[in-house]
């Protein structure tokens, strides 16, 4: 609500390069901003210290030292991940964009450097890469399960309210990413 825009890991770096201003403070993950300010160095990409409890438990070395025991097998990292792991994967993208990028090389075997439950969707959807090496659990992504959403809905209780003035200031934030990611794709 307190931001001028939203962007997705899919279109950070293409909304940050579309902006008029020089300057873009990006929240609250610096990785992200950190890897969209070394995709868009025409920008001053300021970011707040703030990141993911998983992916920032992967390092350089981790990927280093796992690519010397499976030389062969391609690492793919979500862009929140520091900005020296992604220099040491192969492809660094959003879920979709790792999707797209498995589908259209078909890689025998496919390292995924993020969340588990990503990785799980990810092998998933493509049942013909084997998908190696560790994945870091998120332990507040998994107190979200189905069954608590089920009986939530047939409780009636848990329910999520944010205060109309709220709302509506963060619907500005998203309106305008819509609005940009229309006009870049013309």
């Amino acid at each position: 609500a307190a931001s001028d825009i939203c962007c997705t890991s899919s279109n950070a770096a293409q909304i940050v390069a579309a902006l008029p201003e020089d300057v873009i403070i990006m929240t609250p993950d610096q990785y992200l901003a950190q890897n969209v300010a070394n995709q868009v160095p025409q920008k001053k990409v300021v970011w707040w210290a703030g990141s993911c409890i998983v992916h920032e438990q992967y390092t350089a070395r981790d990927l280093r030292d796992f690519r010397a025991l499976h030389p062969d097998t391609r690492i793919i990292a979500h862009p929140e991940c520091p900005p020296d792991v992604v220099a040491e994967a192969d492809y660094s993208g959003s879920t979709s964009g790792i999707i797209d990028y498995v589908s259209r090389e078909k890689p025998a075997q496919a390292m995924l450097v993020t969340e588990c439950s990503m990785a799980s969707n990810i092998a998933d959807a493509l049942p013909e890469v084997e998908f190696m090496g560790p994945c870091n659990m998120c332990p507040y992504m998994k107190k979200i399960t189905l069954e608590k959403i089920l009986w939530s809905l047939h409780t009636g209780t848990e329910e999520v309210t944010v205060d109309p003035v709220i709302a509506a200031k963060a619907r500005v934030a998203v309106e305008r990413m819509i609005e940009l990611s229309r006009k870049i794709a013309k």
